[in-house]
């Protein structure tokens, strides 16, 4: 099962609606002049949810696992493109870990 599939999946069991690749969007973000996340993230409309139409989706390794984590956000007001979304759970991560 390819990347693209695992994340459709991914946006589904997390966020419910039914998930349709439109685009991938090579992102990068940097923080005080360092790459803190370097990827693609996977831009799928979302069918069939009561309050979002697109969610964006990607996949980090994690640290000492040849496992991957996903990520899944639902496109809102504010989280209106890849790179804002990459931000939300950067920001999220860090809370959590605070």
């Amino acid at each position: 099962m390819g990347e693209a599939n695992q994340l459709g999946e991914a946006v589904e069991n997390m966020h419910g609606g039914s998930a349709t690749l439109t685009q991938t969007v090579p992102v990068r973000e940097t923080f005080e002049g360092k790459t803190v996340w370097e990827g693609v993230v996977h831009v799928f409309d979302l069918a069939g949810h009561p309050t979002a139409t697109r969610a964006y989706a990607w996949s980090s390794p994690i640290e000492g696992s040849t496992k991957r984590r996903f990520f899944a956000v639902l496109h809102t007001e504010r989280i209106n493109s890849p790179i804002e979304a990459v931000r939300a759970a950067i920001v999220a991560e860090r809370k959590k870990s605070q």
